[in-house]
């Protein structure tokens, strides 16, 4: 989910980045019931394929290197527009980007970058294009660093100010279209904090599903 898109779960002033875009994101505090009966988040509305990302995936803990590194490259892509909208091109980014392998993104070179931007399927933005190359080869950094980009990234779960200091991190680092707004979107993806909100059907399946989850070791 992105930066238009986010739903809190209680207290999310203890959680969320203190950016502009905070305040406004506390409206979406709330819940809807859907024409299928089910009570969920209001953010998805009653578009299938975002009724089915929010019922299948976003909060549910993550831990796969590929994964992790499709979702934080894909929330840089969704900058400026609505995670809809990338959420329908995921499969041609997968498709352009090797299924976000970062070992063969990081091999992209200048022949790649001008196919991508004859890409239709995905978002041709040149600046972005080349950050998930470049990000790619700090992600294989972090790799053999920490063993994996799963290790590194829930090392910073329950952190206070934990985007914040994500961000902050990654950009000492090299990682470009890495704010502290998509980071925690990226967080709340990847279920590093579980921000359904309350009344949502969802929300105790991903405590759950948190509580079972092998933390990187």
């Amino acid at each position: 989910m992105g930066i238009g898109d986010w739903g809190f779960g209680p207290n999310p002033e203890s959680r969320i980045p203190n950016h502009r875009f905070a305040r406004d994101k506390l409206r979406n505090l709330k819940v809807a019931v859907g024409k299928d009966g089910v009570t969920r988040c209001s953010w998805p509305g009653e578009d299938p394929l975002y009724v089915k990302y929010h019922d299948r995936e976003w909060g549910f803990p993550v831990d796969d290197d590929r994964r992790l590194f499709e979702k934080i490259c894909l929330e840089g892509f969704q900058s400026g527009l609505s995670w809809i909208t990338i959420l329908r091109k995921r499969e041609n980014f997968r498709r352009a980007f090797d299924r976000f392998d970062f070992g063969k993104v990081a091999l992209f070179g200048k022949r790649d970058v001008t196919r991508l931007l004859k890409d239709a399927g995905i978002v041709r933005h040149r600046g972005k294009i080349e950050s998930t190359i470049k990000n790619a080869r700090r992600a294989l950094e972090l790799k053999s660093e920490f063993g994996s980009v799963a290790r590194y990234v829930w090392q910073w779960e329950n952190k206070p100010d934990a985007a914040r200091h994500l961000s902050k991190d990654l950009k000492r680092r090299g990682w470009t279209f890495v704010g502290p707004t998509t980071v925690y979107s990226f967080m709340q993806a990847m279920g590093l904090v579980n921000d359904h909100a309350e009344g949502c059907s969802v929300r105790d399946e991903v405590e759950a599903a948190r509580r079972r989850f092998a933390r990187p070791s």
